[in-house]
């Protein structure tokens, strides 16, 4: 057993948010008590001890919308003139990129940011994969390095007509293989069936994602009108906007996350709504796609659950947060939105978003829920309490901060240190294989 404790406790528990001093008590991968420290070092004597020296315990944070994959474009310049659009970007840059990937790569792509995760404190999230050169076994490349970093991972492999009907068959096979073999399981890997969009998806193979989905009871995840292309594509189809088109497929529902819905309309987000749709706001991409802010108010007040995730830009939960907050107040023009929204989409709506894909509990330090612990080394330069604690997370802290992290009861980084893995020799390894993937882009 481990006991978390002399911290100031941030349970995200909404009957008990915040306690001065409070303590986690671990069995196994999860918790069985919360609550002050010296209650909990009474009820439990023979625990190991981990003191957070005042630190900040809290739960680790969850990023619904994530890209492994995208590792090896950072400092890769483009070989030929830059994106004027996001079509543009998607096709001079990320559909190459994934076609240069071999299976080795997609181990090291994905290994070096769920270190990234690990030392920025998020220990949850819903990956979104493709490598059309390296289908098959490419999921379970990404399981093994998320087994290994001790991540909590959602697979999803994104089937796409944009490289053949052979392609998109071994896309479709590749997320039903990861879906028996991980969905509802009680470890650290989850998987979910995963579609590129509505404009790179046939009639027909929307149709057979949803039939391969119903044999295996999975749900989708999916990027939806995140470019207005997706939206002209889907009206030139079928007359029809994105939305429209996927619940006429039987795409949307409770089990399908959502990502981007930047350009939906009023109607658009009432079949949301009333499908129970899970939506995934990515506040840095949008922006640094051009693409357009999502209207997160309006989905929020028509009961939408919204949460919030990067799109692989990247793995600090905090800084997504942030910008959440500030594109939330600069579109709507009122400084004081985003207190309510932005911490409603990362620590309500995350959880509950996640925890459609997972056994137990996560994003939240109660009984029962999985032990995803962070130590933030914040000491607070005015008070903490109940009421302002969202204040003090807003503008004082960042994934640099991260002391500690827990996954599944297990002490993977402590004092900034990792303590399972060879950073610099894994950095090493993918450099080397970076040039080569550079080479074949």
């Amino acid at each position: 057993m481990l006991l978390v404790g002399n911290g100031h406790l941030l349970s995200l528990v909404p009957e008990r948010p915040y306690l001065a001093d409070g303590a986690v008590a671990v069995e196994g991968d999860r918790i069985v008590a919360v609550g002050a420290t010296a209650e909990l070092r009474r009820r439990y004597p023979e625990a190991e001890w981990l003191d957070a020296r005042g630190m900040v315990i809290m739960p680790g944070l969850i990023n619904n919308h994530m890209h492994l994959y995208s590792t090896f474009a950072r400092g890769m310049a483009l070989k030929e003139a830059p994106p004027t659009n996001f079509l543009e970007i998607l096709q001079r840059l990320w559909w190459r990129l994934d076609k240069a990937l071999t299976l080795e790569d997609v181990y090291y792509s994905a290994l070096i940011p769920l270190i990234d995760c690990i030392k920025n404190g998020t220990t949850t999230i819903l990956d979104h994969h493709a490598s059309p050169c390296a289908v098959r076994g490419s999921l379970e490349m990404i399981a093994q390095a998320a087994g290994e970093a001790g991540v909590r991972t959602c697979l999803a492999y994104e089937v796409s007509d944009r490289d053949g009907e052979e392609i998109m068959r071994q896309g479709i096979a590749e997320n039903v293989e990861a879906i028996k073999k991980y969905r509802g399981g009680e470890g650290l890997l989850s998987a979910t069936f995963g579609l590129h969009a509505s404009f790179t998806l046939s009639d027909a193979t929307l149709d057979a994602c949803r039939e391969a989905a119903e044999e295996v009871g999975s749900g989708f995840h999916i990027h939806v009108a995140e470019g207005i292309q997706d939206v002209e594509d889907a009206l030139e189809r079928e007359g029809k906007r994105v939305v429209e088109r996927l619940a006429d497929h039987g795409i949307l529902g409770p089990d399908t996350v959502a990502a981007h819905c930047v350009h939906v309309t009023e109607r658009e987000i009432a079949i949301l709504k009333e499908t129970g749709t899970l939506v995934v706001h990515n506040p840095e991409s949008n922006m640094g796609n051009a693409v357009g802010c999502a209207p997160v108010g309006e989905m929020l007040a028509a009961g939408v659950v919204v949460g919030l995730g990067t799109d692989g830009y990247t793995s600090d939960m905090f800084e997504s947060l942030k910008t959440a907050n500030v594109l939330r107040r600069l579109v709507s023009g009122d400084p004081n939105a985003g207190w309510s929204e932005v911490p409603a989409m990362v620590f309500s709506n995350n959880s509950r978003i996640a925890e459609r894909f997972f056994a137990h509990p996560v994003g939240r330090l109660q009984e029962g829920a999985y032990a995803d612990i962070i130590l933030v080394n914040y000491h607070a330069p005015t008070p903490i309490t109940a009421d302002n604690w969202f204040g003090h997370l807003l503008f004082g802290f960042n994934g640099g901060l991260v002391d500690t992290t827990i996954i599944g009861g297990k002490i993977l980084m402590r004092a900034r240190r990792l303590l399972h893995l060879d950073e610099a020799a894994i950095a090493a390894r993918a450099r080397e294989l970076a040039v080569k993937v550079w080479e074949r882009f």
